[in-house]
């Protein structure tokens, strides 16, 4: 068999290929989430949100509306030097992310149900 004919057989077999999994993983949800930072996030926006009053004061304060947690939840980026990751029974972590011209950074309670934002503020940029 011709090399010609070798690559046309795996480039027929490679583009059907990429038409199953398309079609079986198209119309879900499916994420790759494989790095710490995504896991975190994923989790974080799976739960339940519960705001603190000062978090409240603070985004009433700044007149930011509270659906920017969702959008920092989504694209944010976690910091593990700050976080506290192995404490019991709930972890902390720090989240910031730059939905505007400001850099918000939030203090998130990760409990096994809610993650209760403790903490907002404007993180200033180095």
């Amino acid at each position: 068999m011709r090399m010609l004919h070798r690559f046309g057989y795996y480039g027929l077999g490679f583009f059907f290929g990429i038409v199953i999994v398309l079609f079986f993983l198209g119309g879900k949800r499916a994420s790759c989430s494989y790095g710490p930072n995504g896991r975190v996030l994923l989790q974080l926006r799976s739960k339940d949100r519960v705001f603190s009053e000062e978090s409240l004061q603070f985004f009433k304060s700044q007149q930011i509306d509270t659906s920017v947690v969702a959008r920092i939840f989504k694209n944010g980026d976690v910091d593990f030097g700050k976080s506290e990751v192995h404490k019991k029974p709930c972890n902390i972590y720090y989240v910031s992310g730059k939905p505007a011209n400001e850099t918000i950074e939030l203090k998130v309670v990760n409990c096994d149900s809610i993650a209760t934002i403790e903490k907002a503020s404007i993180k200033k940029d180095e």
